[in-house]
């Protein structure tokens, strides 16, 4: 993220700019070298749109807007690129815990009945 904010300003659409120019092509030489310079393995560019997309749901941007945002024209692949972190299950989670409910229900009449058949 450091590299990312260092960038700011230097052109004034861009972020990854090499000598003031727009990087254009990414997959040569110098920029696996990089790859390579800076430890990271199994890149591929499009994971990009997939974190970006992440990034956005997670921080709470509605799924509408990251349709419009990312140019996508059908909800569901707004979807399948923006993934969850696992915290939003964590409140979640307990509620498979048997309860009161489940226990009288289990109880009834009704439940017996359904069970002897």
């Amino acid at each position: 993220m450091a590299v990312l904010r260092s960038q700011i300003g230097k052109h004034d659409t861009r972020v990854f700019t090499y000598k003031g120019e727009p990087v254009t092509r990414a997959n040569n030489h110098a920029w696996r070298k990089a790859l390579v310079r800076a430890g990271i393995e199994n890149f591929r560019w499009h994971d990009l749109r997939h974190t970006w997309a992440s990034w956005h749901i997670q921080n709470g941007t509605p799924v509408n807007v990251l349709q419009e945002l990312g140019g996508w024209s059908e909800v569901n692949m707004v979807r399948r690129y923006a993934h969850l972190s696992s915290e939003h299950l964590s409140g979640y989670a307990g509620n498979s815990k048997l309860g009161t409910n489940w226990l009288h229900a289990q109880k009834s009449p009704e439940s017996e009945n359904r069970y002897r058949a």
